[in-house]
């Protein structure tokens, strides 16, 4: 039997998230650079909680691949599985926010180095050692990423690895809605747990548990024994949202995985007691700039209880 070396190991975007900073003398928003990225804030979480964790991805050779896979390292998370691109730059998001710290999102990723990252390239030995195997559909946009993934899902899956899946929809990346969809729906029907937004909803079917996130109103969770809600933090000052949902997933899970028990088997009570631990450090998050940054910067008393 393979040693178990790590407690989740994670496929997807390694990217930064420029947000916006307020506005220069002209008017334009001044732009922050913040290492992200989906799973990347996912792991970031559950490495903060002290879970071993590691990223398969691919960035460029160039200053901002540099910056994230030093990041990464510095929080906690292995990168061994991060391949560099010579021949495709780092993927970048641009996040302008409103006035209660809502998203909107574009992209310099055509292609980007995550996208072209293959299944020859995955070190298949990081989803040997794992209890847990997550990915998220924007590395399903896109071949060749979209085949290494699905084939390191069936890996994971052939090997007995709780699957978690962030469906994280981003419309302005994908070819067409129904694309979208096609790629969403699969992720769904290869999950054990998933973590969905309100607007993602409508996309569930056969999961063992479903935590909803709803924002500043908490989230919903449920699961074939139980269902509820969580309210979310009150008297919160929002800065910035992005990375809180991700955050909320990485938590959930590595909660869940201390419990030591399937998501099925968790009562009403230990559900509530996840998603309430999930939706305080997710709101705290929202306090700060990034998702990343947000993790390393909060007080150990955010993580306790």
């Amino acid at each position: 039997m393979t040693r178990t070396e790590y407690d989740v190991v994670a496929l997807g975007e390694l990217l930064i998230d420029f947000t916006a900073q307020g506005a220069g003398a002209d008017g334009y928003p001044l732009m922050a650079a913040h290492p992200g990225g989906a799973p990347a804030n996912f792991l970031a979480a559950i490495a903060r909680l002290g879970g071993r964790t590691a990223l398969l991805s691919k960035v460029g050779a160039d200053a901002f691949g540099t910056m994230l896979t030093g990041t990464l390292g510095e929080v906690g998370v292995d990168t061994r599985g991060v391949v560099v691109a010579e021949d495709a730059f780092t993927t970048l998001a641009f996040v302008t926010l409103d006035a209660h710290g809502e998203r909107s999102f574009s992209f310099a990723r055509k292609p980007g180095a995550d996208t072209q990252l293959r299944f020859e390239e995955l070190d298949l030995s990081l989803i040997e050692k794992t209890k847990a195997f997550h990915f998220g559909t924007l590395s399903l946009t896109d071949e060749p990423a979209r085949g290494a993934t699905q084939r390191a899902v069936a890996f994971a899956k052939g090997r007995g690895k709780l699957i978690t899946f962030d469906p994280n929809l981003r419309p302005p990346l994908w070819r067409s809605p129904d694309d979208a969809r096609e790629q969403m729906l699969w992720g769904l029907g290869q999950a054990d747990v998933v973590k969905l937004s309100d607007n993602e909803v409508g996309f569930l079917f056969g999961t063992q548990l479903v935590f909803v996130t709803c924002g500043a109103d908490g989230c919903e969770f449920a699961s074939l024994r139980a269902q509820g809600h969580v309210d979310g933090l009150k008297g919160l000052t929002v800065t910035d949202t992005t990375g809180a949902g991700d955050i909320f997933g990485g938590c959930a899970v590595w909660r869940l995985l201390q419990s030591g028990k399937a998501p099925a088997a968790l009562d009403e009570a230990e559900l509530r007691g996840i998603a309430e631990f999930a939706c305080r450090v997710a709101g705290r998050s929202t306090e700060k700039s990034g998702g990343i940054s947000a993790i390393t910067e909060m007080p150990d008393e955010v993580f306790m209880g």
